[in-house]
């Protein structure tokens, strides 16, 4: 019997890990997680945590190119030693999901493709370029979650799902916020693509860097210094303690949320295009935050 698999795709910080964290919370069968982490800090591997979930991490490059065969023999290794009811793959934000659809279709003869998910990030929609790899995220998926709607007034989300559609009419279009869908409605769909070989992808010139310390920050000064940061740091991340409580900290777009969460040392990453230049500036700034 074949092992489903699904994969959830979509751009830097529109809510992937939100989704996966509602999945697994709601999951009453055995599922496996591959997730493909952007940086050198597995943030996101520290937060995907539940009972009958096993973690399998490929990090250091996009699931769907420089880790193929990575890829293949870990699917083969969570089969035989985990044999769960399902797999769900978390692509990097800058990943087009064809090649991976491919492999499972050609390459990997335990698995069936179940599958799609898209999550659109409602607010940088409008106010950043969705690109091409955005739209080859979205013309390939089975179901679409417009995410965080919240952000956006009615009229706008009206203009976000004609959007949408242009791009994939037949996909099963769900608004959200938090990504807060039941599991029964992700999965079950068994969708053939049929991608050709042929197709390729390109990626951004896409930089990051990181930054952990074990010294409490103060909150105030943080959240005055996130409003400054560089426009071309559009995704951050990670875990900072900041008046002696750690929180989970999420930027995107210039937006940012704190949730308390328990860690032991501050580690972030920024994640932007060509944002080398501003390392040594950022980190210095973070430096002056110390209590």
């Amino acid at each position: 019997m074949k092992t489903p698999i699904s994969i959830i795709s979509g751009y830097l910080g529109s809510g992937k890990t939100t989704l996966l964290r509602n999945i697994l919370k709601n999951a009453k069968e055995k599922i496996a997680i591959i997730m493909n982490e952007f940086g050198e800090i597995d943030i996101d591997s520290k937060i995907i945590k539940g009972k009958n979930v096993n973690i399998s991490e490929l990090s250091g490059g996009c699931v769907c190119c420089s880790l193929t065969g990575e890829f293949e023999l870990a699917i083969k290794e969570i089969i035989q030693k985990y044999n769960p009811d399902l797999i769900v793959v978390e692509t990097t934000g800058l990943a087009e999901p064809d090649a991976l659809i491919f492999d499972i279709e050609n390459e990997l003869p335990d698995v069936k493709l179940d599958s799609i998910i898209t999550v659109v990030d409602s607010d940088a929609f409008f106010r950043f370029p969705l690109g091409k790899t955005g739209k080859i995220q979205i013309e390939l998926a089975d179901i679409i979650l417009i995410n965080k709607i919240d952000l956006l007034k009615e009229n706008k989300l009206k203009e976000l799902e004609e959007k949408v559609k242009e791009l994939n009419k037949n996909a099963v279009l769900i608004k959200t916020k938090f990504c807060n869908v039941n599991n029964y409605v992700l999965f079950g769909l068994y969708s053939e693509k049929n991608i050709e070989k042929s197709r390729y992808h390109v990626h951004l010139d896409i930089d990051f860097f990181s930054f952990e310390t074990t010294k409490n920050i103060n909150k105030q000064r943080f959240i005055d210094f996130i409003k400054k940061i560089p426009k071309e740091i559009f995704r951050s991340k990670g875990f900072i303690k900041l008046d002696n409580q750690f929180y989970l900290f999420n930027y995107v777009a210039q937006r940012y949320s704190l949730e308390e969460f328990k860690s032991d040392k501050t580690q972030l990453v920024f994640i932007g295009e060509k944002i080398k230049k501003f390392e040594k500036e950022v980190k210095k700034e973070l430096n002056s935050l110390f209590i």
